[in-house]
């Protein structure tokens, strides 16, 4: 099971690096579009989210599960796709709105890194 998480958590990682990558990609673009792929990374890093946590107590048994950092990190994730998903089709990404997904991707790295 440590070998399935240590995959998961890999996965995870990636997939909001690709978040934060394919945003700061569109930087020096006019005008912005909304690139698919964050939806895929999102849903991507959701689904292997939500599996490391319900593998947690397999996993490290000796430590208890955080309920509040992680259930703020899958608000955030959740907030991050439904903009997403609301700009999908859009022709073009306002500033506000790429520059809100770039700060709530940062805010869950930091989520992750700094609250033990």
């Amino acid at each position: 099971m440590s070998a399935i998480n240590s995959v998961l958590l890999v996965v995870h990682i990636l997939c909001v690096i690709a978040i934060l990558s394919l945003l700061l990609h569109q930087w020096n673009k006019t005008p912005r579009k909304f690139n698919p792929g964050i939806l895929h990374a999102g849903m991507t890093a959701l689904i292997a989210g939500i599996a490391m946590v319900g593998m947690f107590s397999t996993v490290h048994p000796d430590e208890t599960l955080n309920h509040t950092k992680y259930g703020i990190k899958l608000l955030v994730l959740i907030t991050i796709l439904a903009i997403g998903y609301k700009n999908v089709k859009a022709p073009e990404l306002k500033k506000k709105t790429w520059l809100v997904l770039i700060g709530l991707t940062v805010t869950n790295i930091l989520i992750a890194s700094i609250w033990h």
